[in-house]
């Protein structure tokens, strides 16, 4: 196998142990290229079925083209999907900067869809490379009740060996994306033709690499139109995934705070 298949044989080994060993399983869906790529999964690891709800946890400020594509695209894959919207930035931790404080709300709506449906699993698809913080994650990674993650506490994983045996009320956050990386996200979506919202492709100079809300995220310079002409760029690059995400140049710990809190 070459390097994307392993990836992928991977990815749908991590999804089948989730769906076979946690209860009551869910799937977060953010529209991004990330979250696309494992729905994608999802449905070659069960025969082109999602046999497990997928969520958007809405905070109501995503990029119009973002809506049109959840709509499109639910339909088109047959998705059983949720779709929770976010208590207002008045309930989140006034302390945090007031980027992380607005996205800061997914985590409260998070929370609130896990306790309205009784989830005691969640698919989300963070990668290491991302951002520093995410390089701690394990593959099956246990939270509290109230979602917070303790990232000097994680469980070993040898030999692909997941935990679920938790307590009660604890839920699972699953990781299938962690091993993978932006570009071979990319050369993924290349190989499989996977929709990707059109925001991604450079316009006028401009793209986006990070799919966020659109107060707080912001397009890169870019002359990318084109799949092959991303990967070529990033093939390239020095500049960070996340440049156009201005909660990403607030305070040091400021997603590390929110990672702590259970965000995605």
């Amino acid at each position: 196998m070459d390097h994307l298949d392993q990836l992928e044989a991977q990815s749908v080994y991590i999804l089948r142990e989730a769906f076979n060993r946690i209860e009551k399983l869910g799937m977060l869906w953010s529209l991004g290229k990330d979250s696309n790529v494992m729905v994608w999964l999802a449905r070659k690891a069960f025969f082109g079925h999602v046999p497990f709800p997928v969520m958007h946890i809405d905070t109501e400020r995503k990029f119009p083209e973002m809506y049109l594509f959840r709509e499109r695209y639910a339909k088109e894959w047959g998705l059983n999907l949720i779709i929770e919207k976010c208590p207002p930035v008045e309930a989140t931790d006034p302390t945090l900067p007031p980027n992380a404080r607005s996205a800061a709300r997914k985590t409260l709506g998070l929370r609130d869809t896990i306790a309205k449906y009784g989830f005691t699993g969640i698919i989300a698809g963070i990668r290491r490379d991302e951002e520093s913080v995410r390089a701690k994650e394990r593959v099956f990674s246990p939270r509290g009740e109230s979602g917070a993650w303790d990232f000097r506490d994680q469980p070993p994983e040898f030999w692909d060996y997941f935990n679920t045996d938790l307590p009660a009320g604890t839920h699972l956050r699953v990781h299938p994306l962690l091993s993978w990386t932006e570009l071979d996200i990319w050369r993924y979506v290349a190989r499989e033709g996977i929709p990707m919202v059109e925001l991604y492709f450079s316009k006028n100079g401009k793209r986006y690499r990070s799919l966020g809300d659109h107060d707080i995220t912001f397009p890169v310079a870019s002359d990318a139109a084109t799949i092959t002409e991303i990967i070529a760029e990033l093939e390239a690059t020095r500049t960070p995934e996340r440049a156009g995400r201005a909660m990403d140049r607030e305070t040091e710990d400021a997603f590390e705070r929110l990672r702590a809190a259970g965000y995605m």
